[in-house]
């Protein structure tokens, strides 16, 4: 059987979507950044769900990190039929707070190697009888947000190039889906150093990773081509395809005051 290979699979969505997917028997290929953490993952759902795992740790802001990917799955011999690619992460505050490298890692991370995994495997996933692209987005990428203006819009990016991509290969045996999950209860409000306004308003509409990865490995299987999570994120949507943008952009950036 083919693997399913996860990006950012050691904590929060990633590691949800390798538990459900090891629950559904699909075997896994874990991918983050921490060596030991993969390896005891790894360990966890092969034994408890007697499935095939395997780890490969990689810093996928550092150049050429998804050519290493690859390489390892070719020098393994790992089929690929579900491409999952969930790493990303945030930075918040002004946009000339943070370092022109950071915002360039975040860059990489969100989209570059995105980008660069997608096509590596594409010819892979064509082979299959039925493959699965699932890119994780982001409710944010339907509306600029001040002071998180560079996460937004590299989230905006992926579900355009998801969009685009799954339009591209319709008539192939790969289907692309886009889940655009709102806040979720991970370590996304630490790791982009949220503030304490934003921090109060992403506990009062959180989703569990556990949620957000049901709805997101459903959807994929079910060849849907977006989904947004949870009833507030959906309307969240609505009203910025509907209100002014400038009301809609200072109201999402009034949370990160």
């Amino acid at each position: 059987m083919a693997y399913a290979l996860i990006t950012g699979a050691s904590k929060g969505i990633g590691l949800a979507i390798a538990e459900e997917l090891a629950r559904r028997k699909y075997d896994l290929l874990l991918v983050a950044r921490s060596k030991s953490l993969l390896q005891d993952i790894a360990q966890r759902l092969a034994t408890s769900h007697r499935i095939k795992t395997d780890f490969f740790a990689a810093d996928l802001a550092q150049a050429g990190a998804a050519q290493q990917v690859f390489d390892w799955c070719q020098t393994k011999n790992y089929p690929v039929r579900f491409l999952v690619n969930n790493a990303g992460y945030g930075l918040s505050g002004p946009f000339e707070k943070h370092a022109l490298a950071e915002h360039i890692d975040m860059m990489q991370v969100n989209m570059t190697t995105l980008v660069e995994l997608t096509y590596l495997f594409l010819p892979q996933l064509r082979q299959q009888s039925k493959a699965y692209i699932l890119n994780i987005g982001s409710s944010a990428a339907y509306q600029a947000i001040p002071k998180l203006s560079l996460y937004s819009a590299s989230k905006a990016f992926v579900l355009q190039f998801s969009r685009g991509l799954r339009q591209e290969l319709k008539s192939s045996s790969v289907s692309v889906t886009c889940v655009c999950p709102g806040s979720t209860d991970t370590g996304f409000v630490d790791r982009a150093q949220i503030g304490d306004k934003g921090r109060k308003a992403a506990q009062r509409v959180n989703m569990t990773p556990e949620e957000v990865a049901l709805q997101a490995v459903d959807a994929t299987l079910a060849g849907k081509a977006e989904v947004v999570t949870g009833v507030l994120n959906q309307l969240g949507k609505l009203m910025a395809w509907l209100l002014p943008k400038g009301i809609v952009e200072k109201t999402a950036g009034s949370i990160y005051d």
